[in-house]
């Protein structure tokens, strides 16, 4: 058996190096240029007015109102975020140092300024075409703006998505989440992973039981709280190590582009790794072109497109510009982030643990249990969020037995909470890294072939003076 798994392991590892991760970086590097140029670079013209109406409007009444069978546009927003703010912004920047070199910090911002627009792209059609359900509730995605948009000749390309998407809820929004609590709980606090499993799978089914409605309400509360407390302790913790600052952004650059190898020579990246690191962890950082996330933008009240679409390019900017570059920058002002290279910790397999000694280092007894508390929330609101995107799929599949199909699936994601805590951090990492490339490509496909609706509903709106007030 541990032959088999060894051999699965070594294919799946070679097909990801080697086709899966260099396709995914092209197609959405590509996809983001194109999308950029048709819609003249919207996501740059238009920031100052994507600013004010989402994180100037949050004290606006019309965000926090919900019809029946929908959630507010805020819950549909933090639920989002609770996707994309998760072990990305602390582990996945992490590994992207380690695997890709300073260098892919660089690439990371590349593949966020054009996922800014792929995402507003993404969150715009998925309020457009999606459906509504038996129960008056909003349900959509890549899969609905595929048959819908595309037309049913297309129906096969929908599906092909919610199968890889649901293979991906299970390992990227959910045991690579599960499996960095336990990582850092256990460097920090000593804790075994079989009981942090054991406990989160408790916590994990008993809020999805209830539906989307639950998982807003809590990711609602959640993901604020944690993102500006994770904010604050970064702050912190550059403050006392800003002398090294203007020295790690210098590192960022410099590596992003060098043919030479990284870290005195020690590891060789070089641009190519750079780049798929970079845009790979990027992907993992704020889910631009996964398709992911417009599944719960879906289930929001707003009838704008538009206006809910505007939060997809303030979500990759906080995500991947603020938070992740502030993770990043607190590593490589540390001496922490070398340690890998020469000494075989535990480091180069554990992206959270890795955060965490940076924090500790610049903040000694206190920044390791707050990157600690930081994993753990961020880490659990993913779970939750993903978990609903699954069911959305699985409902989507099994469109006639719905019901039946969604416990199903409830069961497995809450059983994979718990294997994805105590199971290997590089079989958990790859096939997530898999999954999200093979989800991506025919959501990429959607986005190119539906491009002029999403020119045609952002040209609509702005003609419209109403809205602009």
């Amino acid at each position: 058996m541990a032959a088999i798994l060894e051999g699965i392991n070594t294919s799946l590892s070679f097909v990801y190096d080697n086709v899966l991760s260099i396709a995914m970086m092209v197609l959405l590097i590509a996809c983001g240029i194109f999308l950029s140029i048709r819609l003249k670079f919207f996501q740059f013209g238009r920031f100052g007015y994507v600013m004010k109406n989402t994180i100037g409007s949050l004290f606006n009444k019309n965000m926090h109102a919900k019809n029946d069978g929908s959630v507010s546009p805020f819950q549909a927003v933090t639920t989002a975020l609770a996707g994309t703010i998760g072990t990305g912004s602390i582990a996945g920047v992490s590994t992207a140092l380690v695997l890709g070199g300073p260098g892919a910090v660089f690439w990371m911002w590349i593949s966020a300024l054009l996922g800014m627009i792929t995402k507003y792209s993404e969150i715009v059609l998925a309020l457009k075409y999606r459906e509504k359900n038996e129960n008056g509730a909003w349900l959509g995605g890549p899969m609905y703006y595929i048959k819908n948009g595309l037309g049913k000749k297309w129906a096969w390309l929908a599906a092909i998505f919610a199968i890889f998407a649901m293979i991906a809820c299970i390992g990227t929004g959910n045991a690579t989440q599960s499996n960095a609590i336990s990582g850092v709980l256990e460097s920090n606090l000593k804790i075994d992973p079989l009981w942090t499993g054991i406990v989160l799978t408790v916590i994990v089914g008993a809020v999805i039981i209830g539906g989307v409605k639950r998982i807003a309400t809590v990711n609602e509360k959640l993901v604020p709280v944690m993102a500006i407390f994770f904010l604050i302790a970064s702050i912190a913790a550059l403050i006392f190590q800003y002398n090294r600052i203007p020295e790690a952004f210098g590192l960022i650059f410099k590596e992003a582009f060098s043919f030479q190898s990284a870290a005195g020579g020690v590891a060789g990246y070089g641009i190519l790794s750079a780049m798929r690191y970079g845009v790979g962890r990027g992907v993992f950082t704020n889910e631009a072109g996964l398709g992911s996330a417009p599944i719960a933008h879906s289930a929001s009240s707003t009838e704008d497109p538009v206006k809910q679409g505007l939060w997809g390019v303030f979500e990759v900017f906080i995500t991947t510009i603020i938070i992740c570059t502030m993770s990043a920058v607190v590593i490589l002002t540390s001496d922490m982030y070398l340690i890998p290279f020469y000494s075989g910790t535990a480091f180069a397999a554990n992206g959270a643990a890795l955060s965490s000694a940076a924090f500790n280092e610049a903040l000694p007894h206190i920044g390791g249990y707050g990157v600690a508390i930081a994993t753990v929330f961020f880490s659990l609101s993913t779970i939750l969020g993903w978990a609903y995107y699954g069911e959305v799929c699985a409902s989507y599949l099994f469109k006639n037995h719905a019901k039946v199909a969604v416990t199903v699936y409830r069961i497995i994601y809450v059983a994979f909470v718990f294997v994805g805590a105590i199971a290997s951090i590089d079989v958990v990492w790859l096939v997530a890294d898999c999954f999200n490339a093979l989800m991506a490509v025919p959501n990429l496909i959607a986005l190119i072939g539906l491009s002029g609706v999403v020119l045609a509903t952002t040209k609509a709106h702005f003609a419209n003076k109403n809205k602009l007030k």
